[in-house]
């Protein structure tokens, strides 16, 4: 009788054991998509091996066609660190110096005297206005363009700020690092990067969009319908994101890509160690971008890693390596149907077993929401506005599209569709003073400055 008793208790503690590590990030993952809708590819690596790849939703929602872990997607921004280390491997060779003039290769560049290396380059502390955001961006953007003709377009606009006074991202300084590439090796940049990065590390899938050795796994993209649902996302030419963002690849080729990083291949440790430090900026601003990556913490953990969006896509790959743990996430949808930023540190806070807490919201009067409007200042990111959303809150930045705000305790909120929290501060009064931002990429303190 007693040993039936014990054995009772093992298989009561067996069922309610932790399930394994994939069906925990699939149970979390799942609920983010659905069948009939465009999806995205995912691997989770640790230690060096997968222990998670999964496809979901549709490649092609016209066709029925269901996503595969093995397709090719399109990468956007993430192709920032594979010109990087390009630019890497020329310095290691000694065909320039991160210190160089931009005009020491490009000499017809208009810097106006002002000192653009290749570093701030890298870096965007460079000052030069990003063409993205130009107003005329995107009235051709389906348009064939040499890279001159991309240099062309931005070349004559005022610089944003001093080089190396302040961080702006901009795409402009990843064209002028393309057009250096072709010039120091003598070949395009389409096939520096494959003889030099994509075929010594086995990675077949990888290519400059237009250069794929077979482009049979291809998916289409897609964004928001006029009305509802989803449509195939704008043409676009990938000789307009060029070296910024015109690199197509799988979550198996960037998990052979974050082995060789690992491994320390393709560049000396030195290299690889200026790549992952953030950059220098005046007076001790933070900086939380390296040569190519982002720089952060998710949870505590350190990470290095990059997002990408171009029509139609988006996608992000996180590093952590002091966690050995590698996140990939490939989708062909924009950012506002799917984001794979949720879907990846979702996934990555589970492979290094610190979960994000369940956004559950928790009953809140009107009343009681009124002490959480206004405007707020964030210590490195800008304004943030709190304001009434018919029944909820509204967080939003100047910009960008606003976001729901729900309360999951007390003094405690998430933003909507996103991993970020905010934990809201008070003063000896009680009226609320600021609050602390946990986004995924670190934490953020605020202060209110309008009530």
């Amino acid at each position: 009788m007693k040993s039936l008793f014990f054995a009772a208790l093992v298989l009561a503690g067996a069922a309610h054991a932790e399930a394994p590590l994939d069906e925990r990030i699939d149970k979390a993952l799942k609920p983010m998509f659905r069948a009939d809708a465009p999806g995205a590819t995912v691997i989770v690596m640790k230690d060096g091996a997968p222990v998670f790849r999964k496809a979901y939703g549709l490649a092609d929602v016209d066709k029925n066609m269901p996503m595969q872990p093995e397709m090719q997607l399109r990468l956007g921004s993430i192709t920032k660190q594979f010109t990087a280390v390009a630019i890497l491997m020329l310095a290691e060779q000694g065909k320039l110096s991160l210190q160089d003039d931009v005009t020491r290769f490009l000499p017809d560049y208009p810097s106006a005297g002002k000192h653009i290396t290749i570093e701030r380059l890298l870096q965007h502390t460079a000052g030069i206005p990003n063409y993205t955001a130009m107003m005329t961006f995107g009235l051709s953007s389906d348009r064939e363009r040499s890279v001159q003709q991309m240099i062309d377009y931005f070349k004559d606009e005022r610089l944003d700020f001093e080089p190396g006074e302040r961080w702006s991202y901009s795409n402009s300084g990843y064209i002028l690092l393309g057009a250096v590439i072709e010039k120091v090796s003598g070949t395009t940049y389409a096939d520096f990067m494959a003889k030099n990065i994509f075929e010594p590390l086995g990675m077949q899938d990888t290519a400059y969009e237009g250069h794929e050795r077979s482009a049979k796994r291809r998916v289409a993209g897609y964004r928001e319908g006029f009305l509802s649902g989803y449509r195939q996302a704008e043409k676009v030419s990938m000789t307009q994101p060029y070296a910024a963002g015109a690199l197509v690849s799988t979550v198996d080729d960037l998990a052979r890509w974050d082995e060789a990083i690992s491994s320390g291949k393709l560049l000396n440790a030195e290299s690889w160690r200026q790549a992952f430090t953030p950059c220098p900026l005046p007076n001790g601003v933070k900086c939380s971008y390296g040569l190519g990556w982002q720089l952060g913490t998710m949870r505590g953990h350190r990470i290095v890693a990059h997002a990408g969006d171009i029509p139609g896509f988006n996608a992000e790959a996180i590093r952590l390596p002091d966690d050995k743990v590698f996140v990939a996430v490939l989708g062909n949808s924009n950012r506002n149907m799917l984001n794979t930023d949720k879907v990846a540190f979702t996934a990555a806070a589970i492979a290094v077993g610190d979960p994000f807490p369940p956004q559950k919201t928790i009953p809140m009067t009107k009343l009681a929401m009124t002490a959480f409007v206004g405007t707020f200042r964030l210590s490195e990111s800008g304004i943030r506005t709190i304001s009434f959303d018919g029944g909820g809150l509204r967080f939003e930045r100047k910009g960008r599209r606003p976001a729901g705000l729900r309360p999951y305790g007390v003094d405690k909120f998430f933003v909507e569709g996103s991993l970020t929290t905010l934990d809201f501060m008070r003063g000896p009064d009680g009226a609320v003073t600021g609050f602390t931002l946990h986004g995924t990429s670190g934490d953020e303190s605020a202060e209110r400055i309008v009530n």
